[in-house]
């Protein structure tokens, strides 16, 4: 079964629009706050250490298609899914409820990749972390 990862938060003031709206752009910034715990979950951070550089994950491909709006207050469901794990690349979803209610869901393609030097290259994701993104849990 693939990597899923849950997390409840509040809608906070600072992240609406004038009309108590969730802002668009931060559905964005909160998919990445759902990754981060997914990677924390499993005893990782979203920027690994590989004894020569870091390992990160950039981002290809991102699309949110918003429902129904989330307001000043509410408390989401936020849900991580990884829909594909490729030789290089990750896609996962984002979805985001309200009282068992979807509201958003954000679709996301990433590469795994090496950044040293201030340049990123492609790499094919190792097996532990491959491991992580297709159970939810270590190998071992």
């Amino acid at each position: 079964m693939p990597a899923e990862f849950h997390l409840r938060r509040r809608v906070q003031f600072a992240e609406t629009d004038m009309a108590g709206v969730l802002h668009f752009s931060n559905y964005f910034r909160l998919c990445e706050e759902v990754e981060h715990g997914f990677w924390r979950s499993v005893g990782h951070s979203v920027v690994l250490q590989d004894g020569e550089g870091h390992i990160s994950w950039p981002r290809v491909s991102v699309s949110c298609a918003y429902m129904s709006p989330a307001h000043f207050e509410d408390e989401l469901d936020l849900v991580f899914r990884v829909t594909e794990t490729g030789r290089k690349s990750v896609s996962f979803e984002v979805s985001f409820d309200r009282d068992g209610a979807r509201l958003a869901l954000a679709t996301i393609k990433a590469v795994c990749c090496e950044m040293r030097g201030g340049r990123f290259k492609s790499i094919e994701i190792p097996d532990d972390l491959r491991q992580l993104l297709e159970t939810g849990r270590s190998g071992e």
